[in-house]
C-alpha cells in the first residue's frame, strides 16, 4: 500500500472567490508537482477528495497528468476538522490511492498514522505539496 496524501494547491481570498477555487499559481504550481510525481512514477488507482472547489481542482489537474483509471472521488470525513481516527479505518492497506484534503486534517492524519496519535504534528504540509506514506509487509500493526 501507498498513501500519497495532498493539500490542495494554493486557492483564491473568499473575497475573490467564495469557493476559493485554485488561484493561476496555485494551478501552475501543482501542475508542476503533478509532472514532477510523473516523472518519478507514481501511480494509485484512485484520487479521493473533500469536495471543497480548491481540493476538486487540485485532485482533477493529478488525476490528468497521472491518468489516473479510478478518477475522482469525493469523499466524506476529509474536511478540515473531521475526525481523522475515523477516515484513517477506512483506507484500504491493498490499494495504493491518494487523499487530496487540507489543513489541519492532512497534518493530523499524518501525526496519526504514523504515531497513533494527532497531537504532535510529524510533517509540515505545503499548498500542493504530497507526502507518501507505505508499510512494510506484515510489520504494521492495524489501526483501530
Amino acid at each position: 500500500m501507498a498513501l500519497f496524501l495532498v493539500q490542495h494547491g494554493k486557492s483564491l481570498a473568499k473575497e475573490i472567490d467564495p469557493d476559493q477555487g485554485l488561484s493561476e499559481e496555485g494551478i501552475a504550481e501543482v501542475r508542476r508537482i503533478a509532472d514532477v510525481a510523473k516523472g518519478y512514477k507514481v501511480h494509485v488507482s484512485s484520487i479521493k477528495q473533500s469536495g471543497k472547489k480548491r481540493a476538486r481542482q487540485t485532485a482533477e489537474i493529478l488525476a490528468s497528468t497521472l491518468q489516473i483509471k479510478g478518477g475522482v472521488q469525493e469523499t466524506g470525513g476529509l474536511k478540515p476538522l473531521d475526525d481523522v481516527a475515523a477516515f484513517a479505518k477506512t483506507i484500504n492497506p491493498d490499494e495504493d490511492i491518494m487523499v487530496v484534503g487540507h489543513l489541519p486534517f492532512m497534518e493530523k492524519l499524518t501525526a496519526y498514522l504514523i504515531t497513533g496519535s494527532t497531537e504532535n504534528t510529524v510533517f509540515k504540509f505545503q499548498n500542493g505539496g504530497i507526502v507518501c506514506l507505505d508499510k512494510y509487509p506484515d510489520t504494521m500493526p492495524k489501526v483501530d
